[in-house]
């Protein structure tokens, strides 16, 4: 590898690769750990992760970090393939001509292909206050900055959270759970993902743990200060806490390299994952734009992705060209404490359906997929390309040739 900075590594081999094909992947949360996972399976390929921390973030568990129920983090060595170097440090810019990046500690790594999975975050509040006084949840530290702030508030003051989505609900539950008094700010309605038989389902158990749930005209948020929260039809709620948990935002690494992106910042691919602008750089995750018609932001997106993302930069080693994606949902798995929760089915094109799983089922399932998620990381470490699966949305390329997600050029193309 072309190395002027070794920057802060463990694990996996260390120094320059001889004879092979150096491959970066930015990100370590789900969908780069399982695309770094599956590319150790050719013995001439060099794989590094650039991740920032040393450990790995169960993002689907941070309400729990929150609520002192789970620590959400996993140590690396557990589920990255020992073949795998990992570099801890951030990468700060992407140099697509010299083929190289940018760290922040300082010098550069070079490539010969990149897998873009730097994931999502919280999005920039445009609420009045709410960057000053709310706390985002959306990722490690933030989680626990919230956690040490509850942890210095009384236990009889007021929470707020913001936000209608699983997150939102999810925190709500657990902090009721634990004899917080919560109030759910949901703007226009609760769980807008969910069915309407799903959502009173949801309602009635927040109810029940004793959450206050404000929906419908006058629930959005207009002002956040250090000591209430301000609604649009007049109303002041007191909170000692607010948990601001609307939306996500991307990085912003690649429109600040110069690579295309959406409107939101993620990296613009064609539907084989690969970037418009250079067919050595692909994405997976929550940061790529496939056709300028991303899917939904989740841990089940990602999952696919990211051994997707692997196998177009194989195939691209291999002078072939790769296979188009193939994503396919289930639906959405909520929980409501530690004890209940409601699983959302859903047709293969994430849309919901009327069906679902509730109350201690509804946990269990919640709970088994937590955990076979990580496991999932684990066993592709184990067997590189035991997740060879990849699903036909007839829907998805007929928005396609109808033109719907912008379809942009292809990266052989644009060379």
């Amino acid at each position: 590898m072309r190395e002027r900075s070794t920057g802060r590594s463990t694990g996996g081999t260390t120094g320059k690769s001889t004879g092979k094909t150096d491959v970066i992947v930015i990100g370590g949360g789900y969908a780069g750990v399982l695309a770094a996972n599956r590319l150790t399976r050719r013995d001439d390929v060099a794989v590094t992760l650039i991740n920032p921390r040393p450990t790995f973030v169960e993002r689907i568990r941070l309400h729990q970090l929150v609520a002192g129920t789970d620590d959400a983090v996993v140590e690396y060595r557990d589920i990255l393939a020992g073949d795998v170097r990992l570099v801890v440090d951030t990468v700060t810019r992407i140099n697509a001509p010299g083929r190289e990046v940018g760290l922040a500690a300082g010098g550069t790594l070079g490539y010969d292909h990149l897998i873009y999975a730097v994931g999502s975050g919280s999005a920039e509040p445009r609420v009045p206050g709410a960057a000053e006084f709310a706390h985002p949840i959306a990722g490690l530290e933030e989680a626990e900055r919230l956690r040490a702030a509850l942890d210095a508030t009384p236990a009889t003051a007021p929470v707020t959270v913001v936000g209608a989505g699983p997150t939102g609900i999810e925190t709500a539950a657990e902090l009721a759970e634990g004899g917080r008094a919560v109030t759910l700010v949901c703007g226009r309605v609760l769980g807008p993902y969910l069915h309407p038989r799903v959502r009173r389902s949801v309602t009635k158990r927040l109810v029940t743990l004793g959450v206050t749930v404000i929906e419908g005209p006058g629930a959005t948020v207009t002002e956040v200060t250090h000591e209430a929260v301000r609604l649009d039809d007049g109303r002041e709620l007191p909170s000692g806490v607010t948990v601001w948990t609307v939306g996500f935002g991307v990085p912003d690494l690649a429109a600040r390299s110069g690579l295309s992106t959406d409107t939101l910042g993620r990296l613009l691919t064609d539907e084989t994952l690969t970037s418009v602008d250079d067919p050595r750089i692909v994405a997976a995750g929550d940061s790529a734009a496939p056709s300028d018609l991303p899917f939904r932001m989740s841990c089940q997106a990602a999952v696919q992705l990211g051994p997707q993302a692997a196998d177009t930069v194989v195939s691209r080693i291999a002078g072939e060209h790769p296979e188009p994606l193939g994503v396919a949902f289930a639906g959405q798995c909520i929980s409501l404490g530690r004890g209940v929760g409601v699983f959302q089915f859903a047709r293969r094109d994430d849309t919901a359906n009327r069906f679902h799983l509730g109350g201690r089922a509804g946990a269990k399932l919640k709970e088994f997929i937590c955990g076979h998620t990580v496991k999932q990381l684990a066993d592709e470490a184990a067997e590189p390309g035991s997740r060879a699966r990849r699903f036909t949305d007839a829907g998805r390329r007929r928005l396609l040739r109808a033109g719907e997600g912008g379809t942009p050029a292809t990266a052989e193309r644009a060379v």
